[in-house]
């Protein structure tokens, strides 16, 4: 890679990681470990295909692809569904927000497939079009749509009551 292409993927890398990072934490349900091993694989694949980057038109779209892909194959070649304690990541110095409710929440994303949260974070969280989502989890819109219901009817499910209770505080 020619020096320009390289500083060009540095500068990339520096900007995108922690929008990576905030993506996989959710991705891996606040597994931090697992978060940041899938920001390093995407990361380096990124670099391998740095040089192509100017026909895509879009590498921080990709990037994210690459990323829900990593998670993806990472939840098809586990052999045991244990995880190490998830232990939240500490936000930006002085982020606002309710601890109670990110947790609530993760653990809630946690007991969804990993499909339903690729795709709940994809859609919802990465503010994704169905067809964008589709085309990263290489499905039809029409199973990104009939999955993004189903998933938030799980969702809601797993939250109860709770989510009011902790929204009304």
């Amino acid at each position: 890679m020619r020096k320009a292409e390289t500083e060009a993927y540095l500068q990339f890398a520096a900007v995108r990681t922690g929008h990576l990072y905030r993506s996989a934490c959710l991705l891996a349900s606040g597994d931090t470990h697992l978060a940041e091993d899938l920001v390093q694989e995407t990361l380096g694949r990124m670099y391998v295909v740095w040089g192509r980057m100017a026909k895509v038109g879009n590498p921080a779209g990709y990037a994210q692809t690459v990323l829900v892909r990593v998670f993806l194959t990472h939840q098809r070649r586990r052999s045991s569904k244990e995880r190490p304690s998830a232990e939240l990541p500490d936000g930006p110095a002085g982020a606002g927000g309710d601890a109670t409710l990110r947790v609530t929440l993760l653990d809630a994303l946690a007991r969804l497939t990993s499909r339903d949260r690729a795709v709940l974070v994809l859609r919802y969280w990465e503010d994704r079009s169905i067809e964008e989502t589709a085309e990263a989890l290489q499905a039809t819109p029409g199973a990104i749509r009939t999955r993004s219901v189903r998933a938030l009817a799980r969702l809601r499910t797993e939250l109860g009551g709770s989510l009011a209770e902790l929204i009304a505080h």
